[in-house]
C-alpha cells in the first residue's frame, strides 16, 4: 500500500509581523522565510476562503503599497 501524502509544513511565522510594511518588501521577507505562495489582495476582495498550506495572504492599501492585514492559508 502507498503512504498517505502529507501536506508540507508552512513556515513557522507570525502573520502579525508582515503589518505595515510595504508590499513588495513584505513579500521578499516571506519567500525569504519559506512561503511558497505569496498573496497580495486589494481591500474588500472577494476570493475563496480553501485553505492551501505554504501560503500567506496579504491585504494590500493600494494607495501607499502597505501591508494592511496578514493571514495564512
Amino acid at each position: 500500500m502507498a503512504p498517505i501524502p502529507t501536506s508540507p509544513t508552512p513556515p513557522q511565522d507570525s502573520p502579525e509581523a508582515y503589518v505595515g510594511l510595504d508590499a513588495d518588501g513584505a513579500e521578499q521577507l516571506a519567500r525569504s522565510r519559506g512561503w511558497t505562495t505569496v498573496r497580495s489582495l486589494a481591500p474588500g476582495s472577494i476570493i475563496t476562503m480553501e485553505y492551501l498550506s505554504g501560503r500567506i495572504n496579504f491585504e494590500v492599501d493600494e494607495n501607499e503599497n502597505t501591508v494592511l492585514r496578514c493571514w495564512l492559508g
